[in-house]
C-alpha cells in the first residue's frame, strides 16, 4: 500500500522448519510477516480487518479532515483488508471489508462464497454482493455468469453450495448476467452490481425457497 511505503510485510519461507511442497505454497501464497518495528492487529470487530502502524506507516493524510476515516486516534491505519493468520504470524488477505456482507451479526466473506460458486463447472464467473434484508440486516446476492448453453438455475446452483459453505451462507438471491462489470485494472466493479441488484425486491420464489 502506498499508506506504508516501502512496504510491510515480506513472504520468505521460515529457516527453521521443514515443510511440505503444499506447506511451502500456501505460506508463499500470503502477505508473509510484517517487518521489524511494525505492529499488527486483526479487529474483529470489523470484520476481520487488518491494522497496521509504524515508524513509516502513514497516520494521517496532509490536510485531509476525513482521515479519521482510515486511521484510529492512536496511530493504526485501517488497511480495509480481512486477514487470517497462517502458521500463527503469516499474514493471509481473504477479502475486503467493504466487500463483507454482515448477516444477523454474523460476517459473510464474499471472495469465498464466490470461490465456491466459480467451483461449478457451468459458472464462468460470478461476484457476490450484499443486498438489504429486513430479518437479516444483509443477505449475500451472488450475480453469476453461466457458461454458454448452460442450463443452471438458482436451484441447481445452491444445491451445489449446500455441502461447501454453511447453511446460512447459501445466498436466497442469485442473479443471472452476461457479465460481471470490470474497472480498469480488471477487479469486479462491485458498485456497479449494488446499484443495480442492492435496492431491488427480493423475488418471492427465492424468499421462499
Amino acid at each position: 500500500m502506498t499508506e506504508t511505503s516501502p512496504l510491510a510485510a515480506t513472504a520468505r519461507l521460515p529457516g527453521d522448519a521443514e515443510l511440505s511442497d503444499d506447506e511451502a505454497f500456501t505460506l508463499r501464497a500470503t502477505q508473509g510477516r510484517v517487518l521489524p518495528l511494525i505492529d499488527f492487529r486483526i479487529d474483529e470487530e470489523s470484520g476481520g480487518e487488518l491494522q497496521v502502524r509504524g515508524p513509516w506507516i502513514a497516520r494521517a493524510y496532509y490536510e485531509d479532515p476525513d482521515s479519521g476515516e482510515k486511521f484510529t486516534d492512536d496511530g493504526w491505519l485501517r488497511t480495509g483488508d480481512v486477514a487470517e493468520l497462517e502458521r500463527g504470524s503469516y499474514v493471509k488477505l481473504v477479502d475486503r471489508t467493504k466487500d463483507l456482507v454482515k448477516s444477523g451479526g454474523e460476517w459473510i466473506s464474499s471472495v469465498e462464497l464466490e470461490n465456491e460458486v466459480m467451483a461449478h463447472p457451468d459458472v464462468v464467473e460470478a461476484a457476490v454482493i450484499a443486498v438489504p434484508d429486513e430479518r437479516w440486516g444483509e443477505r449475500p446476492c451472488a450475480c453469476v455468469v453461466r457458461r454458454a448453453g448452460s442450463e443452471l438455475d438458482a436451484d441447481g446452483l445452491r444445491e451445489h453450495l449446500a455441502d461447501r459453505v454453511a447453511k446460512w451462507w447459501i445466498p436466497e438471491r442469485i442473479e443471472f448476467i452476461d457479465e460481471v462489470p470490470k474497472t480498469s485494472v480488471g477487479k469486479f466493479d462491485k458498485k456497479v452490481l449494488r446499484a443495480e441488484f442492492a435496492e431491488a425486491e427480493v423475488p418471492a420464489a427465492a424468499k421462499s425457497s
